[in-house]
């Protein structure tokens, strides 16, 4: 069943009319097919308009859409042969971060993604995609495997931050999320990274501190979520509209700021809309991404890789 957002109540008016209607053709009273499609042209216009001028407000609540796909979606329709692997060597296994070897377009990578679930029980399960300590040390892990065999990385991030229990604080959640953008740093082979829903604060940036960083149309990047922005600055987080504005957390923003690479185009009315094609946009985008990294030895990656995020923060101070 379609989750239709606040925004949309237009659009799902219109397509319960048309539900409604192809449920009387079904039903063989009247052959209205003419009234369907005049109905469907209103539906796609007003989707069209609607998804062109999205606020920053609007964009989170797409982000975060139920139906959106996820990490394990994109590891489904990309990666051929996958093999999941698991743990992190010191304390256990944290099913919020996914990882392990596939083949993607013929190559030979290592994925790691941050898996949020698609119901209540694998929600549950994927703690919501938020990470423990031992989930970024199985990312180090993973990529300190691909330095070794020589294989890209390819992350995919979705998450609304870093988990924020005591017991993650206790295990050095701080450390393991610094030790994963070293280990980003220090790898020797190409690292392509993609936004694909929530990038939340450095539990996001903890996997994505690569060689081209992508981010699909409607996702968002931010350092707070709108709602923790809201309550620190106006002690309410009936202010996340506005924080969500200021924070400028939109890939547009991004792009214009240096921060990213690349917007992927969704689909019209979102990547929940279409959820095959946006995996296969993202995939050739991920695609194009490797290739120009191809050929580059492991000190010039390094390099560019730390002059890149170095400039970000030359920029900001100036």
């Amino acid at each position: 069943m379609q989750t239709f957002l606040e925004f949309e109540k237009p659009i799902a008016e219109l397509e319960g009319k048309i539900e409604e209607l192809r449920h009387l053709t079904d039903a063989g009273e009247l052959n209205i097919a003419d009234e369907v499609g005049k109905l469907q042209v209103k539906v796609d216009k007003l989707l069209r308009s609607t998804y062109a001028k999205l606020t920053a407000a609007q964009k989170v609540q797409v982000a975060r859409h139920p139906s959106r796909p996820h990490c394990l979606d994109y590891v489904e329709g990309l990666i051929e042969d996958f093999t999941p692997l698991a743990g992190d060597r010191h304390f256990a296994e944290d099913a919020a971060v996914v990882g392990g070897l596939g083949r993607f377009r013929g190559r030979s990578v290592v994925v790691i993604g941050q898996e949020k679930g698609h119901d209540t029980e694998s929600r549950v399960r994927h703690n919501f995609g938020m990470a423990k300590p031992e989930g970024y040390r199985k990312a180090q892990r993973l990529m300190q495997m691909a330095e070794r065999f020589s294989l890209p990385v390819v992350s995919l991030v979705d998450t609304a931050g870093a988990f924020p229990g005591v017991q993650a604080e206790e295990r050095g959640q701080a450390e393991a999320i610094a030790k994963s953008i070293e280990t980003c740093l220090r790898i020797g082979v190409p690292l392509v990274s993609a936004v694909i829903g929530e990038g939340g604060s450095g539990g996001a940036i903890a996997i994505a501190t690569a060689d081209r960083v992508l981010m699909l149309e409607h996702a968002i990047y931010s350092v707070i979520s709108p709602e923790g922005c809201a309550s620190i600055l106006w002690r309410s987080s009936d202010m996340a509209g506005e924080a969500a504005t200021a924070l400028r957390l939109t890939s547009q923003d991004l792009k214009e700021l240096g921060v990213i690479d690349r917007v992927v185009q969704e689909p019209i009315g979102g990547a929940h809309r279409a959820p095959d094609e946006t995996v296969t946009a993202l995939g050739d985008a991920i695609e194009e991404s490797l290739r120009e990294l191809d050929g580059q030895d492991a000190a010039t990656l390094r390099r560019r890789r730390r002059e890149k995020f170095l400039e970000m923060g030359q920029k900001g101070l100036g």
